[in-house]
C-alpha cells in the first residue's frame, strides 16, 4: 500500500481510504468486520464513516458496528486512522429544535460525544463537517473544534461539500486565530463530475487540505454497470444511462485495449491527480474490496490520461481560466 501525508499536517494516510457507508445497510456486521480486517491486512489504514450512516431512525449503525470491531482488540484502534462526520439529523427526540441538520457548537459537542460512544473510542483523528453550514460563523465553529481538540477528542478538522470560497474563508479564518485550520476537503469527483476542477481542488491545494473523494465510481456508472444486462446496481438510472451512453461505451474500449477493468482504471486516474489524497471505496463485499486493491499499482500513461480527457472532457481548466477570455 502506498501512503501519503493528509493535506499540510504530518498525518500519513493510505492512497485508498475505506469507506462503510453500506455497513449495517447493504453489507451486514460480519461482512463488515471481514472487510475491515482484510483493509488492515492490506495495509490500509483511513476508514471513512459518519454518524447519520445507517440512515434515518438507524442513524449511527455503521458508528456502532464499528465501535464492535474496534472492541476485539488486537491493535485495531491503534492501527487505524478513523473519520467521523458531523451535520446531520441523528432522530435524537431530545434535541428538539437543535437535532436539524447544522452545526452549531451546542450540536458539535452533542454529536462527537454520541459518535464516540458508538464507536467505542476516546478519540476521533479526522473529525469532518458533513456540509457547509452558513448560518454559523467561523468564530463558533473554530472555537467549538478547539475545544474538542484541546480535549484530545479530535485531532484533525476537515470539511466534506464546500465550495472553493468556503474552504478560503474557512483557512483565512483559522490563520487569524493561529491554528491549523482544515486539513482535508471530501468531495464528489469523478470521471463524470469534474466540476470541482475548476475551485476546489486548486483552493485545496493552494490552501493546505488533502482532496478524498467520493463516488468515485458515480454509483457504479464507471464500473462497468452498464454492460450488464440487468444494468447494475442502479438499474433504475436509465437517464443518467442514456445520457452517457456514448462515453461510457467509449471508455469501455479503452479499458479493454488496456487490459484493465474500469472501475479500476477510475481510481487510478482520480489517483493520478496530485490534490487528491485518497479515493474512498465504498464496497459492500470482501470480494469488492479486494479487488479495488489494484487500483494503487495502476499507473496510467500521458496517452492514456489524453484519451480519457477526450472522452470525459473536464471543464477546460481551473478558474478563472476555464472560463475568462
Amino acid at each position: 500500500m502506498q501512503y501519503a501525508y493528509l493535506g499540510r499536517s504530518g498525518l500519513r494516510v493510505s492512497r485508498l481510504c475505506l469507506g462503510t457507508m453500506n455497513f449495517g445497510v447493504d453489507t451486514d456486521e460480519q461482512e463488515a468486520f471481514k472487510i475491515m480486517d482484510a483493509a488492515l491486512d492490506a495495509g490500509i489504514n483511513f476508514f471513512d464513516t459518519a454518524n447519520i450512516y445507517g440512515w434515518g431512525k438507524n442513524s449511527g449503525r455503521t458508528e456502532e458496528i464499528i465501535g464492535k470491531w474496534f472492541k476485539q482488540g488486537d491493535g485495531r484502534r491503534e492501527r487505524t486512522v478513523l473519520a467521523t462526520k458531523v451535520y446531520g439529523d441523528m432522530h435524537d427526540a431530545y434535541d428538539g429544535p437543535n437535532r436539524d441538520q447544522g452545526l452549531s457548537a451546542y450540536k458539535i459537542r452533542r454529536h462527537l460525544e454520541g459518535s464516540l460512544k458508538r464507536l467505542q473510542t476516546d478519540h476521533i483523528e479526522l473529525y469532518q463537517m458533513h456540509h457547509v453550514d452558513r448560518n454559523v460563523n467561523w468564530s463558533e465553529l473554530w472555537s467549538a473544534f478547539g475545544t474538542a481538540q484541546q480535549q484530545g477528542k479530535i485531532g484533525y478538522v476537515g470539511s466534506s461539500n464546500f465550495a472553493g470560497w468556503d474552504i478560503a474563508v474557512a483557512q483565512g479564518e483559522a490563520k487569524a486565530r493561529g491554528v491549523l485550520g482544515l486539513v482535508s476537503e471530501q468531495h464528489k469527483y469523478n470521471l463524470l463530475c469534474r466540476l470541482p476542477e475548476l475551485e476546489v481542488l486548486p483552493a485545496s491545494q493552494a490552501l493546505g487540505l488533502g482532496v478524498i473523494p467520493w463516488s468515485p465510481l458515480d454509483g457504479g456508472l464507471l464500473a462497468g454497470n452498464h454492460r450488464r444486462k440487468d444494468g447494475g446496481r442502479r438499474s433504475g438510472d436509465q437517464k443518467r444511462l442514456d445520457k452517457h451512453g456514448e462515453q461510457l461505451e467509449a471508455y469501455a474500449k479503452l479499458c479493454d485495449e488496456l487490459g484493465e477493468p474500469e472501475d479500476l482504471v477510475s481510481l487510478a486516474w482520480l489517483l493520478s491527480n496530485p490534490a487528491v489524497t485518497a479515493p474512498i471505496i465504498g464496497v459492500r463485499t470482501l470480494n469488492q474490496f479486494e479487488r479495488s486493491l489494484r487500483a494503487v499499482e495502476l499507473e496510467l500513461d500521458v496517452s492514456t490520461l489524453a484519451r480519457i480527457d477526450e472522452i470525459f472532457p473536464g471543464p477546460g481548466g481551473d478558474a478563472p481560466k476555464a472560463y475568462a477570455w
